[in-house]
């Protein structure tokens, strides 16, 4: 059986297509693992000219650990036994320099099956392996942010419900005492003191319940967030429908975030959007959690950011979660036609170093 020869014209313009390609170092080997053509894009990469790598063993390009291992070896006999062989790992560049690159090894054979040597591809993904590990490291900032801030609401809500309620419960339970023992009119103005204690104990247990939940330590994401809308959203006179489709439960970091978005939205559609109804939506998208808070109020002028309201504290602060945790938010909003909180967070769960 002939091997088939590629007309001259083709070789010249493969030659001119490999070499164009700058950013992928693409190269050829001889059965042994000698260097035996280079493009541009090997040079830039790895910072050899052609005179100086040709006819040199490619295990040079290796970190002098994995020489050691055998790994250079290990890759060529795989792409002789199986036709491919793809690695990720430190590479190494003629100044010494290490960079993180993928590599692909194909083994090229002629028409009777013969090895004649392999085809080499190497891509520096140092910069995509640095993105990652600036995310992870994001990731591990946020983790310690969001367990910091949320082990401060748990010990104020705590405090405000063992130790400032339980007084004043104290102080009303007096309070109602001292009235059986006194005259009509004195009676009168202390129950009604003691009506104030009583508000004031009602207000103080919504607040350390609106820092702390009781199902945010111990419960998921959609547990805490129905049980919120139903004690605080109900009790408020406005209708709700709560859309939960998360493939999986988020990471408890995920979690917290998209619950204090959301609780924030919910304060805001309470207090000034003059709603009957709202729906909270949740649903797993592109590693992360996409969220709707919509209500049918009055809505305002905005351009769709909420630029033209981000003034307003909790505005600002819902923005921040979203953005600190890498992902993104969004208002709509049209007069007479409600408003809508959208956002996105990443819910992948950061390696731990």
């Amino acid at each position: 059986m002939r091997s088939c020869t590629m007309p001259e014209h083709e070789h010249v313009d493969l030659q001119l297509l490999l070499q164009s390609l700058g950013d992928h170092a693409i190269f050829m080997l001889d059965p042994g693992g000698r260097v035996m053509s280079w493009n541009a894009g090997a040079q830039r990469i790895k910072g050899y000219v052609a005179d100086e790598v040709t006819g040199r063993h490619f295990s040079i390009f290796y970190p002098p650990e994995d020489i050691a291992a055998g790994r250079p070896a290990r890759g060529l006999e795989t792409a002789a036994a199986e036709g491919r062989f793809e690695d990720e790992g430190w590479r190494v560049r003629k100044d010494g320099t290490r960079f993180w690159a993928n590599v692909v090894i194909t083994a090229l054979r002629d028409g009777e099956g013969l090895l004649r040597g392999f085809g080499k591809v190497t891509r520096d993904m140092s910069e995509r392996r640095n993105a990652e590990r600036a995310l992870d490291e994001r990731g591990r900032l946020l983790a310690h942010l969001v367990q910091a801030q949320e082990k401060e609401r748990r010990r104020i809500a705590w405090d405000v419900h063992d130790d400032t309620i339980q007084s004043m419960v104290a102080v009303g339970m007096r309070l109602q005492l001292l009235a059986s023992q006194l005259p009509g009119d004195h009676a009168e103005a202390v129950l009604r003191l003691n009506d104030t204690v009583n508000a004031a104990v009602g207000r103080l247990r919504n607040l350390a319940f609106f820092l702390h939940p009781p199902g945010l330590d111990s419960g998921g994401l959609v547990d805490t967030l129905s049980g919120y809308l139903e004690q605080v959203v109900s009790t408020a006179g406005l209708t709700y429908d709560f859309v939960p489709d998360l493939d999986e439960e988020p990471p408890p970091e995920t979690a917290i975030t998209v619950f204090r978005i959301c609780q924030e939205a919910l304060t805001n559609v309470r207090k000034h959007a003059h709603a009957s109804s709202v729906r909270v939506s949740l649903a797993s998208a592109d590693q992360g959690v996409h969220v709707k808070v919509g209500d049918d109020g009055v809505g305002f002028t905005d351009p769709g950011d909420g630029s033209s309201r981000m003034g307003h504290f909790g505005l600002i602060e819902m923005r921040e979660r979203a953005e600190i945790s890498g992902g993104w938010w969004q208002l709509h909003s049209s007069p007479g036609e409600g408003s809508t909180v959208e956002f996105w967070v990443p819910a992948v769960r950061p390696r731990r170093s």
